[in-house]
């Protein structure tokens, strides 16, 4: 996800990940083999393109309907921007967290409801 920034609307946050993408090319490659150890993904040997799983299929379509911000760069790059407020000592880590905590359990809520 080199080029997500482009899919941000607001210059603060676009410019919070812009040339560094999310994740770094380590991280994006240990997710990768993760998803496809998971069998969420398939990967072609020879043309080392990828695919779905019907699995990750349906983990893609419960997000989606669900939680569909999860799959925007742009909480990413919010995320981003709260951790370099925290190496600024301009919120508090503590802060940070409670923040990301409430945000995750206010979804996971709204799933188990759903």
């Amino acid at each position: 996800m080199e080029n997500a920034g482009k899919l941000i609307e607001e210059e603060e946050l676009r410019e919070q990940i812009k040339g560094a993408g999310i994740g770094t090319s380590a991280t994006r490659a240990e997710i990768i083999k993760k998803l496809e150890k998971i069998n969420y993904i398939e990967i072609n040997p020879k043309t080392q393109i990828i695919t779905p799983t019907k699995k990750g299929e349906l983990i893609f379509d419960v997000v989606k309907s669900s939680m569909p911000d999860m799959l925007n760069p742009k909480l990413t790059a919010s995320w981003e921007k709260g951790l370099e407020m925290v190496a600024k000592k301009e919120i508090k880590a503590d802060e940070f967290m409670q923040k990301l905590e409430n945000y995750i359990k206010s979804k996971f809520s709204k799933l188990v409801i759903s």
